[in-house]
């Protein structure tokens, strides 16, 4: 190789090492290493900007938008509402909800499916005295595998082919094309979560972080005709409290919430603070402040008021405030909401509010007015958005939103037109006839995976053109000594292995390259390859960090990071068995 090559090949190295090691966002990483290689000239401009105008990375971003009309619309919800029904046992509501999940996920992205399923089956566990504990990691897993069964399924799905596309010229996968290899996956995957998992996930059914508000709110009174009144909130030394936070205000039966420094207080104010309950005696020894009526706890956090709603956020790694305390992140002001308190691996985070240190993962209760929802719905700095107040409300709309989407798979499956722009149409349909708006359809377009996304495609790219993936193809053909099944076997666990540790659009768009050199250089058919590629870098079950639906059931589920090894990792090595088996069954690896 020429210096291109070693510099494409040290890109690539430096660039996993950071994925790995450090916090950055993965757009962020692969934005720096698109623009190194258009800078030293490795790629031209045009090719180092191809990415952005891949045919599969437009998909992508259109079938963001039709999920966002089929969750406007309320169509999840209606789905779920027919099928869940009141099974008596845990197989029994596994099975209720595999259905719904895989066939949604099958056809729209799985983020905003399980978005939509964690409150609904959280308030049916309840219902039906089942513990949450025993259903979230299965509504994720279900989820995982129902991406898998077709080309749009899941993203990463849609990249690949994308990229196939580009590096070889071919016409690419068809839209059902994967289905004969994800099936078994699937059937085995949901067989073995039904007869296995209820055996291995934990009970936590007395475990709910945040069932009993009683425990971390307080509640104290401004003392009338006392020195506070006509104070603000800063001047009253309210602001600056160690141990706890001034959530809000109640004041004549009204509610002030997301309290600002500059707020006025008044006589009788009742001022309800956040944090640890036994700080109530150093509240009471300021000058102004006296007990509330009820000896300081507060119950007004259970009260059903029109000013402020109570939420559930799972916070991404794409937040933020992930790595900073609360008070330093400030939490108000970024958004408009308050942290009532946070729990990580299922149980309530201790100590002083403001000082806990946010990770991605961790569950935030929160209080802000009803607009916090439905504005924050598709901000990615959270995973999940969880109204406990009320439920969302029912859409005239969802049958269209469907029928949209049957349309949709309906025109692509059969090859009227192709899966570009049958997605074209069908997002442009949900915006028009108001299955869901601009904005919405605006804020469901994740940022960072497409720029994830293109910029993974210049790094492939300059792989490809530097004669590197010829260099990792030759010592990987002469590894295995050109044995097919020990290729294929290899190809697997590479892409697993990679998407654990970055992400799975990312370790997808970087093997690919190789893999194709690969099988030419071995005179291998590209098509398994490729199936194995899909399915390996969508099969990540072992850790919560691995794949966004995994985080997402985190704190909703009361799980702890071994829960996800226990029975996560059987889950990786039975579909790769599967995978693999039936890909050595089925398709011939030769030319």
């Amino acid at each position: 190789m020429e210096w291109q090559g070693w510099f494409a090949l040290s890109l690539m190295v430096a660039a996993l090492a950071v994925l790995v090691l450090t916090r950055t966002g993965p757009h962020i990483v692969m934005m720096a290493v698109l623009a190194l290689l258009s800078i030293s000239g490795v790629l031209s401009p045009s090719e180092a900007l191809a990415g952005f105008a891949n045919s599969g990375l437009i998909t992508v971003a259109c079938m963001f938008v039709v999920a966002a009309g089929i969750h406007s619309s309320g169509g999840v919800d209606m789905l779920v509402n027919k099928v869940l029904g009141r099974p008596d046992s845990v197989r029994g509501a596994m099975g209720r909800i595999f259905a719904p999940v895989v066939l949604l996920s099958g056809f729209l992205n799985n983020t905003p499916v399980v978005a939509t399923m964690i409150p609904a089956i959280h308030a049916w566990s309840r219902q039906i005295n089942i513990p949450a504990s025993k259903l979230m990691i299965p509504l994720s897993y279900s989820a995982i595998l129902g991406g898998t069964l077709t080309l749009i399924g899941t993203s990463t799905n849609l990249v690949v082919n994308g990229q196939y596309q580009e590096l070889t010229g071919e016409p690419g996968l068809s839209l059902f094309s994967i289905t004969a290899v994800a099936l078994p996956v699937v059937l085995v995957g949901l067989l073995f979560i039904w007869l296995v998992f209820p055996r291995l996930l934990p009970d936590r059914s007395d475990k709910r972080a945040f069932a009993n508000l009683r425990e971390f709110t307080l509640e104290v009174a401004v003392a009338p005709g006392g020195p506070l009144v006509g104070q603000s909130v800063e001047q009253a030394g309210l602001r600056s409290l160690d141990r706890v936070y001034l959530v809000e205000i109640e004041r004549n039966g009204n509610i002030v919430t997301a309290v600002s420094s500059e707020e006025k207080l008044r006589d009788g104010d009742r001022l309800v603070f956040a944090g640890d309950t036994e700080a109530i005696s150093d509240l009471l020894r300021i000058n102004g402040i006296q007990p509330s009526p009820e000896n300081g706890h507060s119950d007004t956090l259970n009260l059903d008021r029109a000013e402020r709603c109570l939420v559930e956020a799972v916070v991404s790694p794409h937040c933020d405030a992930v790595g900073h305390a609360i008070r330093d992140a400030r939490f108000r002001d970024r958004y408009g909401a308050v942290v009532l308190a946070v729990a990580r691996s299922g149980e309530r985070v201790q100590g002083n509010l403001g000082n806990i240190r946010l990770e991605a993962g961790d569950t935030l209760l929160l209080e802000a007015r009803p607009a916090f929802v439905s504005r924050q719905r598709y901000n990615k700095d959270f995973l999940l958005i969880n109204d406990l107040d009320k439920t969302q409300p029912r859409h005239e709309r969802a049958w269209l939103a469907w029928g949209i989407l049957a349309a949709l798979v309906l025109a692509a499956g059969t090859g009227l037109t192709s899966m570009l722009n049958a997605a074209l149409v069908g997002a442009g349909l949900m915006v028009v006839t108001g299955c869901c708006n601009v904005v919405q359809a605006e804020k469901s377009l994740d940022l960072t995976v497409i720029l994830t996304i293109a910029a993974s495609f210049a790094l492939g790219a300059a792989l490809q053109k530097t004669g590197v993936a010829t260099f990792l193809a030759d010592g990987i053909v002469e590894l295995s000594s050109g044995t097919p099944w020990l290729l294929l076997i290899l190809t697997y666990l590479a892409v697993s292995v990679l998407t654990e540790m970055i992400t799975n659009n990312a370790a997808a768009v970087l093997m690919l390259p190789i893999v194709l050199e690969v099988t030419d250089k071995a005179q291998l058919s590209h098509e398994p390859f490729i199936f194995a590629i899909m399915i390996a870098a969508s099969a990540s079950f072992a850790t919560p960090l691995g794949y966004q639906t995994n985080l997402m059931v985190y704190g909703p589920g009361g799980y702890r990071f071994t829960d996800f090894l226990k029975v996560g990792v059987p889950m990786n090595l039975l579909v790769a068995a599967v995978t693999l088996t039936t890909l050595l069954l089925g398709w011939p690896l030769t030319r």
